[in-house]
């Protein structure tokens, strides 16, 4: 058996710079990693589907630049080209990420499953052909991520070849007919990105409207958006059983409200969320908690109940977001290494939907507010009265603020509209540093930008 100072396993947005800090810092330090370098950001999440995203944006722009007084004609989507895009951007980072691995000294980089043996031992078992290997640490570290969730209760979805987020990235030919199960953040832009290459696509939600997080008007604005690309919504739905003849013949039996029907389509992408990857830890060997849904329970400090066990990223539940399995690995190093006192504790919790214009969001929706019973106004402006977004011939979204009618603070922000993540963390910004929407109301933007607006956003509202 092999001894180290601490083990990592998996090697996604926290698990990676975590490893090279905790071997700078002079522990002695093992990495395993089943898949690729990199998590699901790098391989199968943020980079390759933005990429994608940006390529289906190009063919959005060319149907439509005859507006702006550009004529293109002829355009065609080539998806090999897509996907060769995708793919050597892809790998451009997953190997950039491998180097720095393997060039960080006093770390050890091992690809293969890992499984605890008891609570600080673990069995690997190599990718390559050879025998298990035990390896000891005082410091674990588990940041394993999360999986597409599979449905047991569709009749006949084991005998389709179904897709997955991961999977749909591999596609090399424009399916003629995309049916997606779930109508939330990564189905939105699997959809309308599918949509731009040409198919046709239709989105099943079982709640009664698409995100259904988001405040109504959200909600409300981005379907009308995707509802304007011919991307048929229903909401109330279900898919109950699936019927193949043939490989791109598929007959999906559908529950829409209290009426059944039928839809033949040529491929199905399952999209209905992400279950943390637990199952093959062993980790009852080990005595860590973890939730009904096999979340790994952490403290404030991300540490299990087990000492000296910690769990970071998408495996402990909560936000699963990139940036936030990032923090997660900023926040054990200081506090590991550099003996700060960091906790998870009010942390914001921006994020983005990289739809076409994306959403922005930040803080507290209306409804939370509302549940809160706080004394809260609300500021919202549409895209129309923007004047980039005029210029740029996007007037598509909203901006919307939820602010505290006492102190002026800003409690939350939702911006749908193009670079609408960048305006969101414009008002994070200000909500970190306590800026109030007075003071932003009166603030000098540079003319003509995005951000600007935010002056008019904060004029809707009365002194």
């Amino acid at each position: 058996m092999k001894e180290y100072d601490c083990i990592v396993i998996g090697s996604g947005q926290a698990g990676m710079p975590l490893a090279k800090k905790l071997a700078i810092s002079g522990k002695k330090t093992l990495l395993v990693e089943k898949r690729f370098i990199g998590g699901t950001c790098v391989n199968d999440g943020c980079t390759p589907t933005k990429t994608m995203v940006a390529s289906a944006r190009v063919a959005y722009l060319a149907g439509k630049c005859t507006e702006m007084g550009v004529t293109i004609k002829g355009y065609r989507v080539d998806m090999r080209q897509v996907k060769k895009h995708k793919d050597d951007i892809v790998l451009k980072s997953r190997n950039g990420g491998q180097a720095a691995v393997e060039e960080t000294p006093n770390l050890d980089l091992l690809f293969g499953n890992a499984t605890f043996i008891d609570k600080k031992t673990i069995s690997v078992t190599p990718n390559i052909k050879g025998k298990a290997q035990e390896f000891k640490a005082p410091l674990v570290f588990i940041n394993t991520g999360a999986k597409t969730i599979i449905p047991n209760d569709i009749e006949g979805l084991d005998e389709i070849d179904y897709l997955t987020s991961t999977t749909i990235l591999d596609l090399e030919k424009v399916p003629a007919h995309l049916l997606i199960i779930g109508g939330n953040y990564i189905g939105l832009e699997f959809g309308q990105m599918f949509r731009r290459f040409g198919s046709k696509v239709t989105i099943l939600e079982k709640a009664s409207r698409l995100l259904s997080r988001e405040d109504e008007d959200i909600s409300t604005e981005i379907t009308q958006i995707l509802e304007q690309e011919d991307i048929t919504i229903h909401a109330n739905a279900k898919a109950i059983k699936f019927k193949t003849k043939g490989k791109g013949k598929i007959t999906a039996t559908v529950s829409v409200g209290s009426k059944e029907q039928k839809i033949k389509c040529s491929h199905v992408l399952i999209a209905i969320g992400r279950a943390p990857q637990t199952d093959t830890l062993g980790l009852d060997k080990t005595g860590v908690k973890m939730d009904d849904k096999g979340n790994i329970k952490v403290n404030s400090k991300l540490e299990t109940n087990v000492k000296g066990i910690y769990a970071l990223g998408d495996v402990k539940g909560g936000p699963v977001f990139t940036h936030i399995s990032y923090n997660d690995y900023t926040i054990v190093y200081r506090n590991l290494i550099e003996k700060q006192n960091l906790n998870i504790n009010d942390r914001p919790v921006p994020y983005c939907m990289f739809t076409d214009p994306e959403l922005g969001r930040v803080g507290i929706t209306e409804a939370q507010a509302k549940e809160q019973g706080l004394d809260y106004k609300i500021a919202t402006l549409p895209m129309a009265h923007v004047a980039r977004a005029i210029e740029t011939g996007d007037t598509r979204g909203m901006m919307k603020a939820v602010v505290d009618a006492k102190t002026k603070k800003i409690l939350g922000a939702a911006i749908i509209g193009s670079e609408g993540g960048e305006v969101m963390s414009v008002l994070q910004m200000a909500m970190e540093g306590g800026i109030t929407y007075d003071r932003i109301r009166y603030c000098v933007f540079a003319h003509p930008t995005y951000s600007e607006s935010l002056n008019n956003l904060f004029m809707t509202l009365d002194e």
